[in-house]
């Protein structure tokens, strides 16, 4: 069996092929999702089993959102504050179905929670893209005793509120992936759960996408997530783990990011439209 007898139902494992441009893989098999001792909401551990997706290295710059909205594949959104307009700075202040429309604009998808998740911790359970170690500003953009953004003040008005920085400004970590720790928050497919032990079935298992499996509506579920922290916030909301619900119309507004997944299938699409003969 694919997933030996702790995941019966898991299917092949696909090899990580070639990435498409600005991706990396994220090979099949199980991890640990969740915290016994963490959040609340982070409650209960346990193991999942993923096949093998990509990953965007970086999280969804300005530029690139911008280039989708004058293309009118994309809607118009994006920061309200000054300063957030450079164009490798994460794109913030987008809904998440403006989130959810850019990456399937780019033959791509949102990922799954757990797949965020595996993508920022790894198999093991870590507590962050490098290991267990506490998030500090050498390693993520945060808040820390200096300042928010490690004290880089942001221009013109509120300058003490900080700004995120050009996305890849720390070292890229586990899977070859930069600011799963820090930086901005971003969003995620899935629906917000109190718990996992709520979400039940849905969040466990092969491949979970959390509650109706990923579907567009949910009865009894109205918000979606965001992870991995922020320049805003301290340490303890930059871990793999951290789950922060939030309403899916971004109301009331706050200055949310996102990067885009694919599945095997996509990426080869992807890479077949890159190609010469593509």
């Amino acid at each position: 069996m694919a997933g030996g007898p702790e995941f019966p139902g898991a299917p092949a494992p696909e090899a990580c092929a070639a990435a498409p441009e600005g991706m990396a893989c994220v090979p099949a098999g199980p991890f640990l999702r969740g915290s016994d001792d963490g959040p609340e909401n982070t409650r209960p551990a346990a193991r999942v089993w993923l096949q093998t997706f990509y990953m965007d290295r970086n999280e969804v710059t300005y530029a690139e959102y911008k280039a989708c909205v004058k293309a009118r594949r994309c809607d118009p959104s994006g920061p309200g504050y000054t300063d957030f307009d450079r164009p490798r700075q994460p794109i913030n202040g987008v809904r998440w179905f403006d989130a959810d429309k850019y990456c399937r604009a780019q033959g791509k998808r949102l990922p799954s929670e757990a797949q965020w998740e595996k993508a920022a911790r790894g198999p093991d359970g870590a507590l962050h893209p490098w290991g267990d170690e506490p998030a500090t500003c050498e390693r993520a953009i945060i808040k820390d005793e200096t300042g928010r953004s490690c004290g880089v003040k942001k221009l013109l008005s509120k300058p003490e509120t900080g700004r995120p920085f050009e996305v890849g400004s720390r070292p890229a970590y586990r899977y070859s992936l930069f600011d799963m720790a820090g930086n901005s928050w971003e969003w995620v497919a899935d629906w917000y759960t109190r718990d996992y032990a709520e979400c039940g079935a849905d969040c466990l298992g092969v491949e979970p996408r959390g509650p109706c499996q990923g579907a567009a509506t949910c009865a009894g579920f109205r918000r979606k997530l965001v992870r991995g922290g922020s320049w805003y916030w301290d340490a303890a909301h930059a871990t793999a783990i951290y789950r922060r619900p939030h309403w899916p119309e971004n109301q009331p507004f706050h200055h949310f990011g996102f990067r885009c997944a694919a599945s095997p299938a996509e990426a080869a699409a992807l890479r077949a439209a890159a190609s010469p003969a593509g």
